[in-house]
């Protein structure tokens, strides 16, 4: 069988889970949408009896943002109802729960599906990452941004406020009208959440409650997004010899979660599935790698494993795999000594 048959049978072979089930997704708004406003709710209420007892309510809350983070995402590929209406209904709602403007992070996360693991591709809707060759190239100042930006105490401590304070609250030169109105009212609407919720509970409430179940929340969905596409092997191409699928089944990990951290991520870890085929509900995920053969043999990465992440620096376009910057200092030290 050829490359293209292969491709062709996977493509055929999960096409039957890229069907939403209204019943399903209810259920799943419900699960998660209630014990969100329930922990939000309690941390607020009981702020003045216990701002411990806030603060443990906004950590549990956190994990029901990245959930609802995870529908919001659905909705932006269209696979979490079938009515593309009340998908953008539902998008725009939980965006301003999770901070998100709908029509910008649809377009710039479509673009990032379409030039994941592109290397002539990168810059829409993706962490920053160099090739050693294009750090070898830069200016000490340029190195200087690019280390500090890779370091984790940027990428998951700032990372975090940029994200939800600037980035999401900013459009795009190119950005068409729609889109940037979108983010506007989606600021508006965060803005009148946020002094309500002050006035009626005071500010320092706010913050604790929203503050920390935000910024928490923002820190994960980082984290994953930048473990499901670095890991040693992981698959990036130039233009001419970049392939869609193995982008996706190559250049995407298959993040293996505890069971609760599974249910609380949205079975997100099946990264390999969605990237394969977006239109697959999260809820779906699962089942399709299960009853999918081919994608079981993709890199498995586990809770463990997963932190040797933060070693890796650069991708050695090369040797095709991301290596740290000390062995980029090697390599560096043993090229200028003529031994490579």
């Amino acid at each position: 069988m050829t490359d293209r048959e292969k491709i062709k049978e996977l493509k055929k072979a999960v096409a039957p889970f890229s069907k939403s089930e209204m019943g399903t997704s209810i259920r799943q708004l419900i699960n998660t949408l209630v014990p969100l406003l329930l922990l939000w709710g309690a941390g607020y209420g009981l702020f003045h009896v216990s701002p411990i007892i806030s603060i443990v309510c906004a950590v549990i809350a956190s994990g029901f943002v990245v959930r609802t983070f995870i529908i919001f995402h659905d909705c932006t590929h269209g696979s979490f109802f079938k009515n593309r209406k009340l998908n953008a209904l539902v998008g725009n709602i939980t965006g301003v729960i999770t901070t998100f403007p709908y029509e910008q992070w649809k377009r710039e996360h479509l673009i990032h599906h379409a030039s994941s693991s592109n290397l002539d591709e990168r810059g829409v809707g993706d962490i920053w990452m160099m090739t050693t060759e294009e750090y070898n190239e830069a200016s000490k100042w340029q190195r200087f941004c690019y280390r500090s930006y890779r370091h984790p105490i940027i990428m998951f401590g700032v990372g975090p406020l940029y994200l939800i304070l600037v980035s999401n609250r900013m459009n795009a030169k190119k950005a068409k009208k729609k889109e940037r109105l979108n983010t506007y009212y989606t600021t508006l609407a965060l803005v009148v959440m946020l002094v309500v919720m002050s006035l009626l509970f005071g500010w320092q409430a706010m913050l604790i409650v929203q503050g920390i179940s935000m910024y928490i929340a923002a820190v994960l969905g980082i984290w994953l997004f930048y473990i499901q596409h670095t890991f040693e092997d992981s698959y990036f191409e130039n233009e001419q010899d970049w392939d869609y699928v193995k982008a996706a089944v190559e250049g995407s990990s298959y993040y293996q979660l505890p069971k609760l951290l599974q249910w609380i991520s949205g079975n997100i870890g099946y990264h390999h599935v969605h990237h394969l085929a977006p239109r697959i509900p999260n809820y779906e995920l699962e089942e399709a790698h299960e009853k999918t053969p081919p994608l079981q043999r993709v890199t498995t990465i586990t809770l463990k494993t997963s932190f040797e992440s933060l070693r890796y620096k650069l991708y050695d376009a090369s040797n095709k795999r991301f290596i740290t910057f000390k062995e980029y200092a090697a390599l560096k030290s043993a090229s200028n000594r003529g031994l490579l």
